[in-house]
């Protein structure tokens, strides 16, 4: 581990107090959020929390709000279908987050009588729920005396100590010096603070440090660099990979889809089908995967989405079947005004606006008065 001695010498230590006082007159107001003097609900910050892995405020914003109207409670979702959380979870992406809500909203309700456990090791017991979810529940929702680690409180940490080691190697010095700056009181309160003063102070780019209450005690502002932190190994790209979908229109307007495996990437989500996605895809056999016999044609350019662990590229095709067509076994008709409401994940969004599909909601025109 590396964090610069000299600089940690001439630095003052980092108070929780004046994060704090900062915190009480900037605080972000955030939709699951409570306010000041208000008990956080923990269900909220659960919830909250599962979708902002690997997702920005701004993007959550509008799920939260559709699922809180929908699952107002723990045991509202643990009753839900899984199907109808899939379908408003998408485009979300990380799907497997959806599932392990479902099932981790199942065993609270079942299991814990609907309370959240609130110590961090029993919420680390719960379905999907990792090192990090459990330490922002326990600290944010049952004022535990712990700091979670997100990318934001990482970069605020980097900094004040001038972590020169890589992440994610670096990761147990960050949190284990994250965890020595937390409070014993307003744990919580600590915990967003940090978070916030990561996601508006100290950004990514041009840091606004003059603004900052901890500039005294942050070693890269005294060095004058810290937009070099945190230290980050270069990620090796997956490979290529390729494949062919096929986007089946019945001639009443149905398209033609299937609902993936539920383990394994985009589980349970609904997709058009596909081939293999392969690195050594071979264009010319593509009809070789189509999922029923039609006048197949190919439509101009590829559909490219990026996954966490490789970049893919889709060619697209596309048929128009006879209304009275019957799907293959495994696959399924939805009509055209029900496409919307389908689970679909980003990718098969973006070859359904290749084909040409509408996947706005159709509503039924007013009557006049």
């Amino acid at each position: 581990m590396t964090v610069s001695a000299a600089a940690r010498k001439r630095q003052s230590a980092p108070q929780a107090a004046a994060l704090l006082a900062w915190y009480d007159r900037h605080r972000r107001r955030l939709p699951w959020r409570a306010g000041p003097g208000e008990r956080p609900d923990p269900y909220r910050v659960w919830l909250s929390e599962i979708m902002l892995q690997q997702t920005t405020v701004k993007a959550v914003g509008p799920y939260y709000a559709r699922f809180l109207e929908r699952f107002p409670t723990v045991e509202a979702l643990a009753r839900a279908d899984r199907d109808d959380v899939l379908r408003l979870w998408a485009g979300l992406g990380y799907y497997a987050r959806a599932r392990n809500l479902h099932d981790c909203a199942r065993v609270v309700a079942e299991r814990h009588g609907g309370r959240f456990p609130d110590t961090e090791d029993g919420l680390a017991q719960l379905p999907g729920v990792g090192a990090y979810t459990a330490s922002a529940v326990a600290a944010i929702a049952f004022d535990r005396q712990t700091c979670p680690v997100d990318g934001n409180v990482e970069r605020v940490v980097t900094r004040l100590y001038a972590i020169e080691d890589e992440l994610p190697a670096a990761k147990p010095l960050v949190r284990s010096l994250a965890s020595a700056l937390a409070p014993a009181q307003r744990a919580g309160d600590f915990a967003q603070a940090m978070m916030d003063l990561g996601a508006t102070i100290c950004t990514p780019k041009k840091p606004a440090c003059s603004l900052c209450p901890w500039n005294d005690a942050c070693a890269a502002h005294r060095r004058g660099d810290a937009e070099t932190f945190p230290r980050k190994a270069e990620k090796a790209q997956g490979a290529l990979r390729r494949g062919a979908a096929f986007v089946a229109t019945r001639a009443d307007g149905a398209v033609l889809v299937r609902t993936r495996p539920d383990k394994g990437l985009l589980g349970g989500m609904t997709e058009v089908p596909t081939s293999e996605w392969t690195r050594d895809f071979v264009l010319d056999d593509a009809l070789d995967h189509a999922p029923l016999q039609a006048a197949w044609r190919k439509l101009p350019g590829v559909v490219t989405h990026v996954f966490t662990h490789f970049p893919l590229e889709l060619a697209v095709y596309a048929a128009t079947v006879p209304a009275e067509a019957a799907a293959p076994r495994g696959l399924r008709f939805v009509a055209r005004d029900e496409v919307a409401a389908e689970a679909f994940p980003n990718v098969m969004r973006k070859v359904l606006v290749h084909a040409g599909i509408d996947q706005k909601p159709h509503q039924k025109p007013r009557r006049k008065p």
